[in-house]
């Protein structure tokens, strides 16, 4: 059995799946994660999903895979880069195996979702001797993830995949991890409302933006903007490390117009005559992070 849980701002997931090559959910719940109550109720919060899924299954875990916001700083051991600031600096991992008493194996969401699409997603279905596997996550923010023949790449700083916190373009001004112009204060839902809001006047949410696009001269250029920038960003990720497939994921993800035009302005910025890699939609959606969690054990 395989036990996954995703830590997520709001909520916190957990599942149990047979076995990798069925991937048959024995059980899977959902609580708040009340991160405003502080980092040790959080770790509470972990082991009373754990207790009701057990419950549930009539199961207890030998093992834990576990996603979060952030990444692991391979020195300290401590958590950095989590949008959730209670979990920043704090030994997350070390915490949970002696709360829990099991092992933990721990990754960043968007390694997850890129691992969950590999084994059991999209990957399989159109490309299933793919070797190199970027996950992209494009919504509140930007992150990414690596996958290499079936494994996570974290790399020596643990920011295996962390495409999200390159630079991009100076309009995208100050972000808050200290750097200027980095590819999630460009084309991230939030930056692009933002970027709306300052052509226009006036707010309005990312998928009104999109669904107005040809009506709204405005939503036109925010939208242009996106897709000559997706473009740009994704055409970094490969020239440097040329993906087989590359995944997209996150409500920026939904936008069609990236499968299409996206894929056209990235290949103007591609280091070769053609472009071999897929960029597609992603299958698993919201589950993807949760299945790839239960796959890091």
């Amino acid at each position: 059995m395989k036990w996954g849980i995703d830590l997520g701002g709001t909520k916190i997931e957990g599942i149990i799946i047979d076995s990798a090559e069925n991937n048959t959910v024995i059980a899977r719940r959902r609580i708040p994660t009340e991160g405003d109550r502080g980092y040790h109720h959080v770790l509470l919060q972990i082991k009373k999903l754990i207790a009701a899924l057990s419950k549930e299954s009539g199961l207890l875990p030998q093992k834990i895979g576990i996603g979060t916001p952030g990444s692991i700083f391979p020195p300290t051991g401590h958590l950095k880069n989590c949008n959730s600031q209670h979990l920043n600096d704090k030994p997350l991992l070390v915490d949970l195996q002696n709360l829990l008493q099991v092992p933990v194996a721990m990754a960043n969401d968007a390694n997850c979702f890129a691992l969950a699409e590999t084994q059991m997603g999209i990957v399989p279905d159109i490309l299933p001797d793919a070797k190199v596997v970027f996950g992209v996550i494009m919504g509140t923010g930007v992150g990414g993830g690596l996958v290499v023949n079936g494994q996570i790449i974290n790399g020596a700083n643990g920011i295996g995949g962390e495409w999200g916190h390159n630079f991009l373009d100076d309009s995208g001004g100050s972000c808050y991890c200290g750097k200027m112009g980095c590819v999630e204060t460009v084309i991230s839902g939030p930056a692009l409302e933002k970027y709306y809001l300052q052509i226009s006047g006036h707010l309005k949410l990312l998928k009104d933006i999109v669904k107005d696009v040809k009506a709204d001269p405005y939503a036109k250029e925010t939208v242009a903007r996106l897709i000559h920038y997706f473009g740009l960003g994704v055409s970094t990720i490969i020239n440097t490390i040329d993906p087989d497939i590359i995944v997209l994921g996150g409500g920026v993800g939904n936008i069609d117009l990236l499968y299409t035009k996206g894929i056209e302005e990235a290949k103007k910025f591609v280091f070769n005559p053609e472009c071999a890699t897929k960029i597609v939609k992603p299958k698993l959606g919201d589950s993807a992070g949760v299945f790839g969690a239960a796959f890091l054990n």
